[in-house]
């Protein structure tokens, strides 16, 4: 049996329909930036978070620096993240101008561990970017208390957790801005790339808007900006996946359980942590080997047995070649779970799309290279 990483031609055909139809909508409309579709995926989004606000964006990465730029976050400010999450995180910071602290994540959810940021703090901390990692929220409660504390901006990257929720809290409700990436992997996805953020600040949301069109906001009226809108076609894609978001994540869950229960008992890898009360949405199923050693032996075993295993993070950012060391950038304190997650983790097939077999299948060749291996 062959299993895929990614379900989008099957998400495709289930709701083709409705993506079809949409797409036609704004063909037929002559509006294809800006237009009246963008408009009411934007209200679509806001009211999906319960946000007064959406602004819609060419992709994630903008998403973050575009939040900073219009919370007025620059050059000689330092903004505290995850050492462990994907690059582009670390990188918008930069192109802010701004320098990134990186800090260690919690071992148990691999989200930002609150204690560490509050040790990484400095007169030049002027904002925290919690990432919620791999569908599961950080532990805002405690974030937004730092935050609240040290008088900081709070941005959450919220590309991997659309639909996650905590004990008492919504993503978006605790931070100044949520940010979000609809690339194709993400649990809402759409055919290519672009990204969003949704704020209840009218200042933001303005600003945010006048930054993704050439600082424009009317026609031939110009500032200082750049070009990051999401066009028509994407929010009509998005539109139509957005009504099923609930539905995917649902499905997410319920196959997450079936790993879990399945891969109970392992002596050489550890499952992930869905903490009590939180709402995780997996974007990513992974596990971690006890052994670094291990990892890209059960990757290989599983790819050769027709599993397409990845890894989702493999390399931590301050490892990267791309890692600006020197003033704009920053590590506070050991990172050393940052550094073990980066080394063991495994990420096994996830999307709502998966059949039971399949599932199946990927838990009976990961407990036959656990039991080779154990």
């Amino acid at each position: 049996m062959k299993v895929e990483f990614y379900g989008h031609v099957r998400q495709y055909k289930n709701i083709q329909k409705e993506i079809d139809a949409n797409i036609q909508e704004v063909l037929l409309s002559g509006n294809y930036v800006q237009g009246p579709m963008l408009k009411r995926f934007e209200a679509e989004l806001a009211t999906y978070h319960g946000t007064k606000f959406a602004v819609g964006l060419g992709n994630g990465t903008d998403a973050i620096w575009l939040a900073l730029m219009a919370l007025g976050i620059g050059p000689g400010d330092e903004v505290i993240t995850n050492a462990n999450t994907f690059f582009a995180t670390a990188e918008a910071i930069w192109i802010a101008g701004a320098t990134a602290v990186l800090v260690d994540c919690d071992p148990r959810t691999k989200c930002i561990d609150p204690a560490k940021i509050e040790a990484a703090i400095t007169p030049k901390t002027k904002a925290i970017i919690p990432v919620h990692l791999y569908g599961q929220c950080a532990d805002m409660i405690a974030i937004k208390k730092i935050a609240d504390q040290h008088k900081l901006k709070l941005i959450e990257d919220n590309a991997q957790a659309i639909g996650a929720a905590g004990p008492g809290f919504k993503i978006g409700q605790l931070s100044d801005v949520a940010t979000t990436s609809f690339i194709i992997q993400k649990n809402l996805g759409t055919f290519g790339d672009s990204g969003a953020l949704v704020t209840n600040s009218a200042e933001i949301d303005a600003a945010v808007r006048r930054l993704r069109n050439h600082g424009s906001t009317a026609r031939n009226v110009h500032s200082f900006g750049f070009n990051s809108r999401l066009d028509d076609l994407h929010a009509g894609i998005l539109s139509a996946k957005l009504k099923h978001i609930d539905e995917y994540n649902d499905q997410r869950r319920k196959w997450a359980d079936r790993y879990t229960a399945g891969l109970q008992g392992s002596t050489t890898f550890d499952l992930p942590v869905a903490l009590p009360g939180y709402r995780h949405v997996f974007h990513l199923y992974v596990i971690e080997t006890k052994q670094p050693e291990h990892r890209d032996k059960l990757v290989d075993f599983l790819v050769a047995n027709g599993v397409d295993a990845k890894t989702h993070y493999s390399i931590a950012i301050h490892k990267q070649a791309g890692y600006p060391w020197g003033k704009n950038a920053r590590i506070a304190g050991s990172v050393a779970n940052a550094e073990r997650n980066a080394a063991t983790c495994v990420s096994l097939p996830m999307f709502p799309e998966l059949t039971a077999d399949e599932v199946d299948y990927v838990i009976a060749k990961v407990k036959e290279w656990d039991k080779a291996s154990g």
